[in-house]
């Protein structure tokens, strides 16, 4: 796992000298992607530098050094990310007559695009990875990001050079650029609480897409436009049309194996080993199969919380115990989370603000205090119908949907009106009556909710509204308008019928890869940390679930039926049967305690208006209804309060 970074100067004015040490010093901005090791590489009479930082996990010895060559000197590569095929491409290479010189994936990857070509060898390679090669012979920059997205690639534009980096923050070190905040990305955050693909929070700076790549000629300027290798709507409308005929018994052993042989081959790696166990299905999967396939304890890794209501730290500890790895724990309290709040600006490098960052990051610093590399259960909600809103929101549809348009906003209305403490009032003496697990103790917060959710006049706008925080966000963002997004842009959805199906598709290429996986990246990275996800980084895994029946991924009112009938063959069910927690901190909380002086200083009226960003009004509306307890608007205003701290952080 690495950092990669470079440009190509058009203007070619700079000489060597002047290439190195540009890309040396974005390089460095990165250091905490790749801490053991740092190489650069220049092609002067193209313009061309490219910069690396290293984490060593395969091949620990100077031989897997980058930027490196191919053998035939053609290819230069800087190479982020794990190619887990390798050694079984490496022996087709040999058996072509290639030579090696370390033990690397790095080199394999090199010699794979010398024998079959840049986008030929991309289709082979199952794994993680963002990559830049440069091509000697043809200069071209040659640029790739995985099927899922889970390595980022940022690229574009600064007056006349072209300029790349896994994160944003080394773009600030190369001299020609000038980030100007694009507006309609910014109203998008607020709307989402990341910037969808392709978009960044800078004017002409893109996110490469997952699944495709991109080629850049050195000798002629142009918009260059990525191309698509690996395509999740296609992979989402094969697996419907062409669906999984076996029984549960034949869909339930081709799961195992399939994750079986996916934990296995990420369990390959010449540094100390773990993965994260919160207790859910997901994760416990990936440790059962991990401990299922080492003859010694696997190390876990769990982070718990005093608060009852956040901590699943317990039912970790029980799955660990069962299987007998050798487990970890953190309790922290809620001023140790709160603590990391000021890193978040510089850690995830643009406006971001999915809460979970915070424990995330926690478990991840806790974990590299003992291993380099920690697997992951990230992906199992989007692939096999884990969230509630698969099940709950195409029920609210049938529900409602019949009503006429005048009559679901009357219904809308009449919730609306009624305080949010009315409704957790009456719900806590009806809560008294009922059995301690149906007591929910955010009943009011859902009801508010559902009143926005019933006027809407079709089930995709019901997507819309269900994974919007701010649903109006251009009244907030001044001078703003959205940019289209897989959710918006029709021409991008996949053909697909079914509700359930097509929230499955829009979070598989927009909430995963945006938020998700952005989330563990850079609170892994943060801390030097390889954090690898089994269920997503091998893609046969997901082309497998997607030809699954819906009856086998929702049962009964079962979620993750088939994954969980893997599960159970490790694990009882007592252990693992219980309502989703997710992993959660009391922001709303604490912005009505210990965080209201920061938040009020960063929402401060003539300090937003002076920065020229945001409409002051409908944000302090918001906080006042926070503060007086009349509305929970934690999310909107920690979207609003992360791109503040971010604005201070960088601009």
């Amino acid at each position: 796992m690495c950092g990669i970074t470079g440009f190509i100067d058009y203007s070619r004015q700079l000489s060597d000298d002047d290439l190195i040490n540009i890309v040396d010093a974005m390089a460095d901005t990165i250091t905490h992607r790749g801490p053991d090791d740092s190489g650069a590489w220049v092609d002067v009479d193209c313009g061309v530098a490219l910069g690396f930082r290293r984490l060593a996990i395969l091949d620990l010895t100077p031989s897997g050094h980058q930027p490196m060559m191919s053998a035939n000197g053609r290819y230069v590569i800087i190479f982020n990310g794990e190619v887990y095929n390798f050694a079984a491409l490496r022996d087709e290479l040999v058996d072509l007559r290639h030579t090696f010189r370390s033990t690397s994936d790095t080199e394999v990857v090199l010699e794979a695009v010398s024998e079959w070509g840049f986008e030929t060898a991309v289709k082979r390679l199952n794994g993680m990875f963002a990559i830049a090669m440069w091509d000697r012979k043809e200069r071209l920059l040659h640029m790739c990001r995985d099927r899922i997205g889970i390595k980022p690639l940022y690229y574009g534009w600064a007056g006349n050079t072209f300029l790349f980096s896994s994160e944003l923050k080394a773009l600030h070190r190369h001299p020609a650029f000038n980030g100007s905040i694009d507006r309609n990305s910014l109203s998008l955050y607020l709307r989402h609480s990341y910037i969808p693909a392709p978009y960044s929070i800078y004017k002409g700076i893109y996110k490469l897409p997952s699944g495709t790549t991109l080629t850049i000629n050195s000798m002629e300027r142009g918009e260059p436009s990525p191309q698509v290798y690996w395509s999740a709507r296609e992979i989402a409308e094969r697996g419907v049309r062409e669906p999984f005929t076996g029984t549960d018994e034949d869909a339930r052993a081709e799961l195992d194996a399939l994750l079986r042989e996916s934990v296995r081959l990420r369990m390959i790696a010449d540094v100390p080993l773990g993965a994260f166990l919160s207790g859910g299905i997901d994760s416990s999967t990936v440790v059962a199969l991990m401990q299922a396939q080492s003859s010694i304890p696997v190390r876990t890794f769990s982070i718990g919380f005093y608060e009852d209501g956040f901590n699943e730290a317990k039912f970790a500890k029980e799955v660990a115990q069962h299987l007998g790895t050798e487990h970890t724990e953190l309790y922290v309290t809620s001023q140790e989370a709160k603590d990391v709040i000021p890193r978040l600006p510089s850690l995830y490098d643009e406006p971001f603000a999915d809460a979970s960052q915070i424990p995330t990051f926690l478990v991840s610093e806790m974990a590299r205090r003992h291993v380099t590399v920690s697997l992951s259960g990230d992906g199992g909600d989007e692939l096999f119908a884990g969230y509630d809103r698969y099940m709950t929101w195409p029920r609210i549809w049938r529900s409602f949907g019949w009503i006429p348009q005048w009559g679901r906003n009357g219904i809308a209305k009449c919730y609306s009106l009624i305080p949010q403490k009315t409704w957790q009032a009456v719900f806590q003496r009806i809560g008294r009556l009922l059995p301690p697990g149906a007591r929910d103790p955010n009943f009011a917060e859902k009801v508010q909710k559902l009143a926005g959710f019933i006027p809407i006049d079709s089930p995709i706008m019901m997507y819309k509204s269900l994974v919007s925080h701010w649903r109006e966000p251009t009244s907030v963002v001044i001078d703003s308008n959205e940019h289209p997004t897989a959710v918006t842009d029709r021409s991008r959805w996949a053909d697909l019928r079914d509700f359930t199906q097509q929230m499955m598709f829009l979070d598989m290429v927009s909430y995963l890869p945006d938020d998700i996986l952005v989330k563990v990246d850079r609170a892994s990275m943060g801390v030097s940390l390889e954090a690898r996800v089994p269920l997503l980084d091998d893609h046969r895994v997901a082309e497998f679930a997607w030809r699954l029946p819906a009856s086998m991924k929702v049962r009964k009112k079962i979620s993750k039926w088939i994954l969980r009938q893997v599960l159970y063959q490790y694990v009882p069910k007592e252990l693992i049967d219980r309502p989703k927690m997710g992993f959660a901190v009391p922001i709303d909380h604490w912005l009505r305690g210990s965080l209201r002086p920061w938040a009020e200083t960063l929402l401060d009226e003539r300090r937003l208006r002076e920065e020229g960003f945001f409409n002051p009004q409908p944000i302090h509306q918001k906080w006042n209804e926070h503060i007086e307890g009349k509305r929970n608007w934690q999310f909107l205003l920690w979207n609003v309060l992360m791109f503040q701290a971010w604005l201070t952080e960088y601009h």
